[in-house]
């Protein structure tokens, strides 16, 4: 993803940090496709529907950050591309740096 890490919105809280991101449900490949304002934008192989998507997207923040996918919550936006997340056990230069 390289500078555009910078440019996303990554605030630390409770042991952790939290960032929105924008899903692609559907793509023909899951990956960090860069920024979509100061959101992290990803596409997902997944669909959308029974929570396909949002699995998938734990599953490729996991990989990419290198935590566990127990260390990482939708807080909000469970059924819209635009969510909320938060990664417990990273402070937001690791979480940069992973991303970058």
């Amino acid at each position: 993803m390289g500078a555009d890490a910078d440019e996303v919105e990554i605030v630390e809280r409770g042991g952790g940090v939290e960032f929105r991101v924008k899903v692609v449900p559907g793509a023909s490949r899951t990956k960090v496709v860069g920024r979509w304002g100061t959101a992290l934008k990803v596409a997902v192989a997944a669909p959308p529907a029974g929570g396909q998507a949002n699995a998938a997207v734990v599953a490729l923040l996991a990989r990419v950050l290198g935590v566990k996918a127990a260390d990482i919550g939708i807080l909000n936006g469970h059924s819209r591309p635009l969510k909320r997340v938060a990664v417990t056990g990273l402070n937001a230069v690791a979480a940069r740096q992973r991303l970058g």
